[in-house]
């Protein structure tokens, strides 16, 4: 009931952020940012719920870790929000929040039992960590997004339904840049971590199973995209798409691994 009760709220605040998007009512913005909130305040409660019905931290399941992202960027989003103005940001980031939250709807709620090398104090801290890394990375791509439609816009010349909708290609620059060097530690410590853990449950730090190789594999294209924004002055286009790749290769290493490949990490699919 709790969960079914954030999937509305969640379903509301994305619903009302697509009407002020085409209406631009500026009533409607903060009761599309209200209902987000409440969504997000619920949704925390639902976890805890989750984690007193399950014994232990709710992240092992394609549900829980599904959940728990959107919660994540949930939480990242109005972090910003509290401090940044980026017009029409919630527009973009309510619809990736509601896909989250519809696949965590249709997956199995069911709560397995622990793996042994599960029941660890380590399983909070590296797979929080990680998730919400991800989530300020899910934020990186939405900003990346809007930069590549307003750009597009531009080019055109004929300013159209996003040009007087979306920020300027400077606020989603900078926006862009914020949420890597926060996204981006997050992730390294999120890696830090699980290798630490692996230690501990396997005795190596590191087993190129699938799950870690393609951690790396992300991990090595951010700070690729950091290397050549910091110290070349890589902007817009380029990052932009390196935002969106970079992402593409967070949702495989979340998903596609476990369906596709298997290895060590792979408990539940």
């Amino acid at each position: 009931m709790l969960f079914n009760g954030t999937y509305i709220l969640y379903a509301m605040a994305a619903i009302l952020y697509q009407v002020f998007f085409f209406s631009q009512n500026s009533k409607v913005r903060p009761v599309a940012r209200h209902f987000l909130l409440a969504a997000g305040i619920l949704h925390t409660i639902t976890l805890v719920a989750r984690y007193f019905a399950a014994g232990h931290t709710p992240l092992t399941t394609h549900h829980d870790t599904v959940s728990f992202f959107a919660w994540s960027v949930t939480w990242a989003f109005l972090s910003f929000r509290w401090r940044y103005q980026i017009k029409n940001f919630g527009t973009f980031v309510s619809l990736v929040i509601l896909a989250l939250i519809t696949i965590a709807l249709f997956s199995s709620q069911a709560i397995n039992v622990l793996p042994p090398a599960l029941q660890s104090l380590w399983l909070p801290i590296h797979a929080s960590i990680a998730i919400a890394a991800n989530g300020f990375l899910a934020l990186g791509f939405c900003g990346g997004i809007m930069y590549l439609l307003q750009e597009r816009e531009l080019k055109k010349k004929r300013f159209g339904l996003f040009y007087h909708r979306l920020p300027s290609l400077e606020a989603l620059d900078n926006l862009s840049q914020h949420c890597l060097t926060i996204g981006f530690p997050l992730l390294t410590l999120g890696i830090m971590t699980g290798s630490l853990w692996a230690k501990q449950a396997w005795g190596a730090y590191w087993q190129w199973d699938p799950k870690e190789t393609w951690s790396l594999i992300t991990w090595l294209l951010y700070a690729g995209l950091l290397h050549q924004r910091f110290a070349i002055g890589w902007r817009g286009r380029r990052t932009a798409i390196m935002s969106v790749i970079g992402f593409a290769a967070v949702l495989f290493t979340l998903w596609g691994v476990n369906f596709l490949l298997s290895g060590a990490h792979t408990y539940v699919r």
